[in-house]
Parts: C-alpha cells; structure tokens; sequence
C-alpha cells in the first residue's frame, strides 16, 4: 500500500485521514481513517472482501479529514460515531472536507 505523504517546508510528512463514505444502494454511511491515499482505500472497499462495504458496490467518498498521525484520524473517526446522529453525519458529509463542528 502507498501511504499518503505531503512535502512541507523540506520535509516528508506522512498523512493519514478520517474519512465518510455512502452507498445509495443501502442508504448507508461508512466511517473509517486510513493512511494510504483516500483513492487507494475506496478501491479496497469496493474489492470481493468480507467487511460491511461488501455488500454494495457504489461507495463514493463524501468527506474527508486529514491528519498528521494515524491515532488523530482514529480519534475523530471514533467521535464522530460517538454521535449516532445519522443527520449531524449527514451534515459533515454534505461539508464535504474538513469539519465546521
């Protein structure tokens, strides 16, 4: 896997994400973080694999979060689910990148 890393002022930075995806198939959103790029980690979602993103095919990603560390991009995956408010998720998604919370 290719992890994401951004050259800031001379030096490599690697990124890790939190990220939304929905599939309109189920009416369902995704929550999760990732420290490759966000394209890398929608293509394995959308691979023959056993996971909850097996069981629809049209996943697109609707907002992403990036940070320094896996753990911060662990961290507000975790909060964000911690709402269990489908409209507040519906909400951030509609933002489409960084939180306005």
């Amino acid at each position: 896997s290719h992890k994401k890393t951004l050259k800031f002022q001379g030096f490599f930075i690697d990124m890790c994400s939190f990220y939304i995806l929905y599939s309109a198939q189920l009416d369902r959103f995704y929550l999760g973080h990732t420290c490759m790029s966000i394209e890398e980690r929608l293509a394995k979602h959308l691979t023959d694999h056993k996971g909850y993103t097996s069981k629809a095919k049209d996943w697109v990603i609707k907002y992403t979060e990036v940070f320094q560390t896996k753990s911060e991009a662990a961290t507000r995956e975790r909060q964000v689910k911690n709402w269990k408010n489908r409209n507040r998720i519906e909400q951030l998604s509609s933002a489409g990148s960084e939180h306005p919370d």
